[in-house]
């Protein structure tokens, strides 16, 4: 019997950032239809079978932030939902793969419910994670935005995602960006800070890359592709130019930053894919939690509902697994 775990804290080293330097991405091109073709082309070069993709399903779920973001949470429902974060696979689904224990990468939940989800991961090593800055749209004064960074840290959330000032980018106003961004991770302490960029609001796929470099400059530790409100979410051509910035922000600086695609992925194929992008664009390093997640909730459901199958041959219904 083998044992999964998620870690509480990234083992990777904070992003302290560097000062802004727009001469890192202002004569950026962006070939739109050759990044749609290799987006393409990911998922029929390279296919995973049988037992190993039953391994990228199990790894998958190592990288979920297991997320409710809806109007009628409550602290019951964020109970449910750590207790699939702590047994996400049925007992019998865990031991016909040799596995004794796993757990998905974190919670994901509103600053208000953070108390709630502390409470429901206390013994694990399941981080907390935490929306804030006036998640989605971001259109709050900056000082209210720094204040729910703050509180949902006071509450016990280990990591902090943020959105960006969708208007900072379509008017390439990179100082005030960068500004606020600095400004947002000053005010997570030692929590760990995800960037949303709503990559669907920002128009062009140089305006990703832009956005992806600034985010970092700024002292991002991970960068997200989308609130899940938007009207396009995570795509994997707008995730292969933000890998590539985290690739060549690494090259400028030794720092690896993590990256976290959210919105739109609610398939086992869709772990599978965006895991080969991973692979193929930045390596094996960033298939582990510390630098990968995934920003999901029914996406975990058919996840299990294929490994079960791997397990016993058979499709369960839906209805026969707990729902997140």
């Amino acid at each position: 019997m083998s044992t999964v775990h998620a870690p509480a804290q990234s083992n990777c080293p904070r992003n302290p950032g560097v000062p802004l330097q727009t001469d890192w991405f202002d004569q950026i091109a962006v070939n739109t239809q050759a990044a749609e073709r290799r987006a393409a082309t990911l998922t029929t070069r390279r296919t995973v079978k049988k037992e190993w993709q039953a391994a990228w399903l199990v790894n998958a779920i190592r990288c979920v932030d297991l997320t409710t973001l809806s109007g009628d949470d409550t602290p019951d429902r964020v109970a449910r939902l750590c207790a699939k974060a702590r047994r996400p696979l049925a007992d019998h689904i865990m031991a016909g793969l040799g596995l004794d224990h796993l757990t998905t990468g974190a919670v994901c939940v509103y600053p208000t419910m953070v108390a709630a989800a502390v409470k429901g991961v206390a013994g694990t090593e399941i981080p907390v994670a935490s929306v804030a800055t006036g998640f989605p749209a971001g259109l709050m004064p900056l000082p209210l935005r720094l204040a729910e960074i703050r509180y949902a840290v006071d509450e016990g959330a280990h990591e902090i995602d943020i959105v960006i000032t969708r208007a900072h980018v379509l008017n390439a106003d990179w100082s005030a960006l960068y500004d606020e961004v600095a400004a947002m991770r000053e005010a997570c302490g030692a929590a760990h800070m995800k960037a949303i960029l709503a990559t669907g609001d920002l128009k062009t796929l140089r305006n990703v890359y832009k956005a992806s470099m600034v985010a970092m400059q700024a002292g991002a530790d991970f960068i997200k592709t989308s609130t899940g409100k938007e009207g396009v979410n995570a795509t994997l051509p707008v995730s292969l130019i933000m890998a590539r910035a985290l690739r060549d922000y690494g090259t400028r600086t030794g720092q690896r930053i993590g990256f976290k695609p959210a919105g739109g992925l609610k398939t086992a194929k869709d772990a599978i894919a965006w895991q080969i992008l991973m692979k193929e664009e930045l390596g094996r390093d960033w298939l582990q939690p510390d630098l990968f997640r995934v920003g999901a909730s029914s996406m975990l459901g058919d996840i299990e509902r294929q490994l079960e199958h791997h397990v016993t041959g058979r499709y369960a219904a839906s209805s026969r697994h707990a729902l997140a």
